[in-house]
Parts: C-alpha cells; sequence; structure tokens
C-alpha cells in the first residue's frame, strides 16, 4: 500500500473534521436565547417584582438621559 502524501492526508483530515462538525452541529442544534429562557422564572414567587424594579432602572436611565441633553431652542 502506497504512502499517502502530506497533501492527501492533510486533504483526508480537512474532510474528516468538516464530517465531524457537521455531526456536533446536528446533534446539538444551536437555540436562540431568548426562545431558551422564555418562561423560566414564571414561578418565580419574586417575578412581578423582579419586574417592577428593572422597570424603575429603565425609568431613572430615561430621566437621567433627558436631564443631560441640552434644551433645544
Amino acid at each position: 500500500m502506497p504512502e499517502l502524501s502530506v497533501e492527501e492526508r492533510l486533504a483526508r483530515l480537512e474532510r474528516e473534521v468538516a464530517r465531524l462538525k457537521l455531526k456536533v452541529k446536528m446533534l446539538h442544534p444551536k437555540k436562540d436565547w431568548i426562545t431558551a429562557i422564555t418562561g423560566t422564572a414564571k414561578d418565580d414567587p419574586d417575578y412581578e417584582e423582579i419586574l417592577r424594579l428593572g422597570k424603575e432602572i429603565r425609568d431613572a436611565d430615561r430621566l437621567d438621559e433627558d436631564q443631560t441633553r441640552e434644551p433645544n431652542g
């Protein structure tokens, strides 16, 4: 059996790596993060408080932004 050249060995390795990558991708399809976390806090007794605090922080950030802007006119 003739010995393979470095180029032939490299080509075989590249094909095998591509095949393995495809196999892994098919076994573990990537989920988008929002789907993965949707509903995870629904039964948390503190969920409403979490939402309220998040809104409070966003509202405070908006006020800070409004105060740093120069008035028009």
